[in-house]
C-alpha cells in the first residue's frame, strides 16, 4: 500500500516534531511519579490540529506497549479514543483499527469505552452555529463523506466483535443510550437507525433488541402525531402552495428544493416518522430478498423477531397509526406469513388468560388486517370469518345457558363486542370479493354465518359498535337481504342517553359513540415517502353503487357537503374511506373529516 508516493508498510515512520520522549519512557517516568511528560503526551494527543503522520507514529508506539496500558492509564486511553480518526486518510484509519484490535484483546476493561467511541460516530458530527449571540448546536446533515465515515465505523465494530466474542452483550445498552432525541433532525435519526440496522447484519444475535429499540422510538413519534393533526398540516400546506402559485408566476423548471419538498410531510413529527418508516421497510425488503428472490428462512426469522416486538410494544400501544405497517408490509411477501399473523392474533383474541384490553386490541388488528390487506385471498378471509362467527355463536350460547339474563355490558363482554365489530368491518370491505364470480354461493355463505342471531342476541352488539360500522353493515346486509338491522338500530337510538360534561366553559351535552374506545390499526396510511410501498398492497374503500342510499333528515347532524365528498369516490388522503380516528368519540357525526367515516346517509330516520 502506498501513501503519499511511498510504501507505507515497508518504510520507516515519518519524522514529526514531538516532545517528551517515547511512549514507553513516558509510562516508565509516570510510574515513578514524574508525570510531566505524561501530561504533555495527553496534551499533544488532544491537539485539534494534529497531523496524520503524528497520529500514525503515536498509535504505532501505543500498539508496541499495549500490555502496559492498564486501568491506571484510563485518562490517556480516553484521550486516544477521542482522536479524530474517522474521515482521515486510509493509513490513519487502518492504524487506528489495528490499535483498537490490540487494545480490546489485551485490555478488555476498555471494551465499553471503545464501543461507545465507535457508536458516537453513527450520527453526523455536531457543528455549532452562533445566532444572535447564542450558540446553536446540531448535527451537520450536509456532510458528503457520511457513507465513507459510517463504513469505517462498521469496519472497526466488526474487528472488535471478532476479537471479543462477548461484544454483543456490551453493545446493546450502548446503542440504546446513544439513540438521538426524537426531536432531532430527520437526517440524524435516519443515520442512526440505518447504522443500528446495519449492525444486525454482522451481529445478528442483537437484531430483536435493536428492532425493539427502534420501534419503541418510532411509536413515540407515531402517537405524538395524531392523524387529525397530520391531515390538517397537509391541508394547510396545500392551501399555502396554491396561494404562492397564485401570487407568483412559476417557471417550468422547478427547483430541486421544491421537488424534494413535495415529498416531505408538512407535519414535522410525521416527516421524521416517514423517514424512519422508509428506512425500516427498506431493511425488511433487503433482509428477506437475495438477488431479487424471497429467502424463506431469513424471512421467517425476521418475522419472528418483528412479531415479538409487536406483542411487546405495538399491540399494547393504543392509537398508533403507522408503525404497525412494518408487519403489514412483511406479511405481503408470502400468504403463509399473513396467515401466521392472523393465527397469532386469533390465539390472543380467544385466549381467556390474556388481558381483556389485549384481546380487544387483537380483534381490532384482526378485522382491520382482513379488511385492508389486498394480498389476503378470499378463502383465507372466509376461514377467518368462520372462526370469528363460530366463537361469537359459542359465546352467545354460553350467555343464553346461564342462570342470569344476558345484557349489554362492555366491561363484561368487551372481547365479544370487538370481535363482532371485527367481523362486521371485514364484511363491509370484503363482501364484494366474496360475492364475485358466483353470487348464489356467496349469498349462501353469508347466510350460513347466521348473522341474524348475532344481531338479535341479548348482548346487542349493534348498540356498542361504532355507528359508522353499524350503519354501513346494515346497509350492505339489507341490500343482499342477509339480515335486517334497522329495527334494532332505531330501538338503540331511542335508548341512547346523553352525557353531560361540566367544564370551565359551561356544560356540554355529548353522546359517547365509541364506548369500546376502539380503532382500526390499518386505517389509511398518511406518510408520503413510505406510502409508495404500502399503496399497491392496500385495499381502499370502494363506493357501494349496489347499495341503496337512504335519505337523511334535517334532524341528523353532519353537513351535506361532507356527504358529497364521501360519495364522490376516492379522494386524496383519507376522505371517503371507512375508518375511525383513535379515541374519537363522535366520529360518525363528522364525516369525512375524521378519517372518512361512512356517510350519514346510511342512518335511517327515527
Amino acid at each position: 500500500m502506498e501513501v503519499d508516493g511511498r510504501d507505507f508498510l515497508n518504510s520507516p515512520p515519518v519524522k514529526t516534531v514531538r516532545f517528551g520522549g517515547t511512549v514507553v519512557e513516558m509510562l516508565a517516568k509516570h510510574k515513578r511519579g514524574d508525570s510531566r511528560n505524561y501530561e504533555l503526551l495527553k496534551h499533544q494527543l488532544a491537539d485539534p490540529q494534529i497531523k496524520d503522520a503524528q497520529i500514525i507514529n503515536w498509535l504505532q508506539e501505543f500498539r508496541s506497549c499495549v500490555t502496559q496500558l492498564t486501568k491506571d492509564h484510563e485518562q490517556l486511553i480516553y484521550t486516544i479514543l477521542r482522536l479524530p480518526w474517522v474521515g482521515r486518510s486510509q493509513a490513519v484509519v487502518e492504524e487506528y483499527m489495528a490499535f483498537l484490535s490490540n487494545l480490546v484483546s489485551a485490555q478488555t476493561v476498555y471494551l465499553r469505552a471503545c464501543l461507545k467511541m465507535v457508536v458516537s460516530h453513527f450520527t453526523p458530527k455536531r457543528v455549532t452555529i452562533c445566532e444572535g449571540g447564542v450558540d446553536i448546536s446540531d448535527s451537520d446533515d450536509e456532510d458528503e463523506n457520511l457513507p465513507r465515515n459510517f463504513n469505517q465505523c462498521h469496519q472497526a465494530l466488526q474487528l472488535i466483535s471478532k476479537y471479543v466474542p462477548s461484544t454483543s452483550c456490551f453493545l446493546m445498552p450502548i446503542l440504546t443510550e446513544n439513540f438521538p432525541f426524537v426531536q432531532k433532525s430527520s437526517t440524524t435519526l435516519e443515520c442512526y437507525v440505518h447504522n443500528l440496522l446495519r449492525v444486525t447484519m454482522y451481529i445478528p444475535s442483537i437484531r430483536r433488541d435493536v428492532l425493539e429499540v427502534i420501534i419503541g422510538k418510532m411509536l413515540k413519534l407515531d402517537v405524538s402525531a395524531a392523524r387529525s393533526d397530520i391531515e390538517e398540516a397537509e391541508e394547510n400546506a396545500v392551501l399555502n402552495q396554491r396561494t404562492e402559485e397564485g401570487l407568483f408566476d412559476m417557471d417550468e423548471d422547478m427547483s430541486a428544493d421544491h421537488l424534494s419538498g413535495a415529498a416531505a410531510m408538512a407535519h414535522p413529527v410525521a416527516d421524521r416518522l416517514d423517514t424512519l418508516m422508509a428506512v425500516l421497510m427498506a431493511y425488511i425488503k433487503d433482509v428477506c430478498h437475495v438477488d431479487g428472490s424471497l429467502h424463506v428462512e431469513r424471512t421467517k426469522d425476521l418475522y419472528r423477531d418483528l412479531l415479538g416486538v409487536f406483542d411487546k410494544l405495538i399491540l399494547p400501544t393504543h392509537a398508533s397509526c403507522h408503525v404497525q405497517y412494518t408487519l403489514f408490509y412483511l406479511c405481503s411477501f408470502r400468504v403463509a406469513l399473513a396467515e401466521a399473523f392472523l393465527d397469532h392474533l386469533w390465539k390472543i383474541l380467544q385466549s381467556p388468560s390474556q388481558p381483556a384490553v389485549l384481546r380487544q386490541a387483537a380483534a381490532g388488528y384482526l378485522g382491520s388486517f382482513l379488511a385492508r390487506a389486498k394480498f389476503i385471498p378470499v378463502p383465507t378471509v372466509r376461514a377467518c370469518l368462520d372462526l370469528l362467527l363460530s366463537w361469537i355463536h359459542c359465546y352467545i350460547d354460553g350467555q343464553d345457558s346461564g342462570d342470569r339474563q344476558a345484557y349489554c355490558d362492555i366491561s363484561l363482554h368487551g372481547p365479544f363486542y370487538t370481535t363482532c365489530q371485527a367481523a362486521f368491518y371485514t364484511l363491509i370491505f370484503r363482501h364484494r370479493a366474496m360475492l364475485e364470480g358466483n353470487m348464489k354461493k356467496g349469498l349462501e355463505y353469508l347466510q350460513s354465518l347466521n348473522l341474524e342471531r348475532v344481531v338479535m342476541c341479548q348482548l346487542n352488539p349493534l348498540k356498542v359498535c361504532l355507528p359508522s360500522v353499524t350503519n354501513m353493515f346494515a346497509a350492505i346486509t339489507r341490500t343482499y337481504q342477509v339480515v335486517f338491522c334497522y329495527t334494532i338500530i332505531e330501538r338503540n337510538n331511542r335508548h341512547v342517553l346523553p352525557v353531560v360534561r361540566r367544564s370551565a366553559g359551561g356544560d356540554s351535552v355529548t353522546t359517547n359513540t365509541n364506548p369500546l374506545d376502539s380503532f382500526f390499526p390499518f386505517d389509511p396510511y398518511l406518510l408520503k415517502r413510505s406510502a409508495q410501498l404500502i399503496e399497491p398492497l392496500y385495499q381502499v374503500w370502494e363506493e357501494l353503487a349496489d347499495t341503496e342510499l337512504l335519505p337523511t333528515t334535517t334532524g341528523q347532524q353532519g353537513s351535506r357537503e361532507d356527504e358529497d365528498d364521501f360519495l364522490c369516490g376516492e379522494t386524496p388522503q383519507t376522505e371517503g374511506i371507512v375508518g375511525m380516528t383513535p379515541s374519537s368519540y363522535d366520529s360518525s357525526l363528522h364525516s369525512p373529516s375524521c378519517v372518512g367515516s361512512p356517510p350519514l346517509t346510511f342512518q335511517r330516520p327515527l
